[in-house]
């Protein structure tokens, strides 16, 4: 797709802040990209993440139903199940997704896109990082922040943690 639109990997690369190597391995399949990465690749492309995930044009634009256990289903970090809520939207201004984080031990990975993000614990407890702070979250707990700011999410208690999910 990046190669169709005429953008070079240097322009990818340095569109999404990233040295051109991680691109590379975006692109490569060597490391997961983050579902913040695909909303801003789509941008840059001019398509909807529609059509990364799934290489079909969504097309609903008055609105869309998915189905319980029928959203796109996609995994782009080992920790984290993405399954987006919205695929078949066209233009969307957000993306909705219900995320399950698997409980792991070892260092976080922190992440940072442009936007905003909404999350709504619906199963678990989950601790979110957040430029220096972090925050507990219960279920039926929300948070909204910016995502700008260096972040990362891990379940609590050996459990995992289902949450919905807005990338604004």
């Amino acid at each position: 797709m990046r190669e169709l639109s005429k953008v070079t990997v240097e322009d990818m690369a340095d569109y999404l802040k990233m040295p051109v190597e991680k691109y590379n391995c975006y692109e490569g399949g060597k490391l997961d990209i983050p579902a913040s990465s695909l909303i801003e690749i789509a941008r840059k492309l001019d398509v909807d993440m529609g059509l990364l995930l799934t290489g079909r044009e969504p097309k609903m634009n008055i609105f869309t139903v998915t189905r319980a256990g029928e959203g796109v289903e996609m995994e782009r970090r080992k920790q984290y199940d993405y399954q987006s809520l919205a695929g078949k939207f066209v233009h969307k201004k957000a993306e909705p997704f219900i995320v399950t984080i698997k409980p792991r031990k070892g260092t976080l990975s922190d992440y940072s896109h442009p936007g905003q993000e909404f999350e709504y614990v619906l199963e678990g407890t989950l601790k979110i990082h957040i430029h220096d702070h972090e925050i507990i979250l219960d279920t039926g707990d929300s948070i909204f922040f910016d995502s700008s700011y260096k972040h990362a999410m891990e379940a609590l208690n050996d459990k995992p943690v289902k949450l919905l999910a807005v990338v604004m």
